[in-house]
């Protein structure tokens, strides 16, 4: 496996992990809609994100957003922003039939 290879699938694994994160903090949160600031700081997803000698003031959720705009892709995960609050749930599989 070529290095490209993995380290895509190593992306997908992490994400896919975030996604369990997220659908376990759902029940604490109104309507499922987890804050971003909860999932990036609950597991400690905030990185500082440019060299040593660059200028970046503190850290910044660069990865959860990659990580969070794969499962979007991948239509897994719902986005909402409210006022300036990013807010994260999974999404629920539409079931087919009467019920």
């Amino acid at each position: 496996m070529d290095r490209k290879t993995v380290i895509q699938n190593l992306l997908n694994i992490m994400a896919f992990e975030v996604l369990e994160h997220i659908r376990e903090c759902e029940r604490s949160f109104e309507n499922r809609w987890v804050p971003a600031t909860e999932i990036k700081n609950s597991l400690e997803l905030n990185f500082v994100a440019v060299p040593r000698q660059g200028e970046q003031y503190g850290e910044k959720g660069w990865l959860f957003a990659i990580l969070a705009r794969l499962l979007e892709d991948q239509n897994l995960l719902d986005y909402r922003k409210e006022g300036n609050r990013a807010l994260y749930r999974t999404k629920v599989a539409e079931s087919s039939g009467a019920q």
